[in-house]
């Protein structure tokens, strides 16, 4: 059975058809939030960041939200191929004892854990990965406005209450509870422009990337809010995704280039909120010049327990039973980026190519 499917835009799909795929041609990369779900990207990741994009000479921005935004800054480290396969395995091993009396671990104590996680894998790195000679870093928050400016219990329920009921009226509803937070390496412009919610662009920097990504990895009730990020306006940020779940965004305006999204689903769905929301979860125009590397459903449903690792194993499962799971499943994911490079040897035939 076929692992990967890949959906292409109709734009992407007339290039492919014209002159196949190549590294030349990527302009920006984004990565979903989504968990667990990521590491099912891991083996593609590799090749793409440690071996295919590396072979050409421009800029490319790569974006991301939550466990996103820690794929990316990885592909940014200097050896991206090694920093994924342990990025797969510390993720897979994790394990946050709760406090005694209490069934799972605090928001505290998740929010300290993951803290040191980042630091414990970031580290020195930091630096190098910011000025990076290629690839451009743009890590997403969610920045609380009116009632979730500040990030106090009661005001974080009664904030994320009003904006779920909102957000089924509108998204751009959205733009009243919370600020896209874009935060660049170099301060450099993405080349896409962001004009349907409030957005607001910061530096990104070494003395803000760690709480940028701690921010950004930030989910609600599970971890605490960072308060004070430098550089960045005053407030509570929160995960990137709760805004920008999967980057639905306007890729179609960029004036030259293909988006290239390994993902772990063919839809492509705006915000966290709309996950329920089956009609946010059609294409548009705006993807257009987009191709997506997604794993084939029927192929999902061979994996341990039938899906993606995602969150809810954290519950279900004992640790030592959810690591094995997830080994196993990331194991199995290899078959994605093996016959990703056997579509590209063969000279990307346009024919196998599905829509969004």
């Amino acid at each position: 059975m076929k692992a990967l499917h890949i959906h292409a835009g109709e734009r992407a799909r007339q290039h492919i058809a014209r002159q196949g795929l190549t590294p030349d041609d990527v302009r920006l990369v984004p990565a979903a939030a989504g968990g667990p779900k990521g590491l099912m990207l891991t083996h593609l990741d590799q090749h793409l960041f440690g071996e295919w994009l590396p072979r050409s000479q421009h800029t490319v921005h790569l974006v991301g939200a939550s466990i996103g935004a820690w794929r990316m800054a990885t592909a940014a480290m200097p050896d991206a191929a090694a920093a994924f396969a342990a990025l797969a395995h510390g993720y897979i091993h994790q394990h946050i004892e709760p406090e005694p009396g209490r069934r799972f671990p605090s928001a505290a104590r998740i929010t300290a854990g993951f803290t040191q996680t980042l630091q414990d894998f970031f580290g020195d790195a930091v630096p190098a990965l910011l000025a990076h000679n290629r690839f451009k870093l743009h890590v997403l928050t969610s920045r609380g406005r009116q009632v979730l400016h500040r990030g106090t219990p009661a005001r974080t329920a009664l904030g994320f209450a009003g904006l779920a009921l909102s957000n089924t009226l509108s998204r751009k509803a959205v733009g009243a509870f919370l600020e896209r937070t874009v935060f660049s390496a170099d301060g450099g412009a993405l080349p896409v422009p962001l004009n349907d919610l409030p957005t607001r662009h910061v530096a990104l920097t070494a003395d803000n990337f760690m709480p940028a990504m701690l921010a950004s990895c930030s989910i609600p009730f599970m971890l605490e809010a960072v308060q004070a990020i430098p550089g960045a306006p005053a407030g509570a940020h929160w995960d990137g995704g709760l805004v920008d779940y999967h980057f639905h965004w306007p890729y179609a305006s960029m004036k030259e280039g293909l988006v290239l999204y390994p993902h772990f689903q063919r839809q492509v769905v705006p915000g966290w909120l709309d996950k329920g929301l089956r009609w946010r979860h059609r294409p548009t125009p705006w993807l257009d010049n987009l191709v997506v590397l997604a794993p084939n459903p029927a192929w999902v449903r061979t994996l341990p327990r039938g899906k993606l690792p995602d969150r809810t194993d954290f519950k279900q499962l004992a640790p030592a039973e959810r690591m094995a799971v997830w080994t196993e499943a990331v194991g199995r994911s290899r078959q994605l980026a093996d016959e990703w490079q056997s579509w590209l040897a063969r000279g990307c035939p346009a024919d196998e190519l599905q829509p969004l």
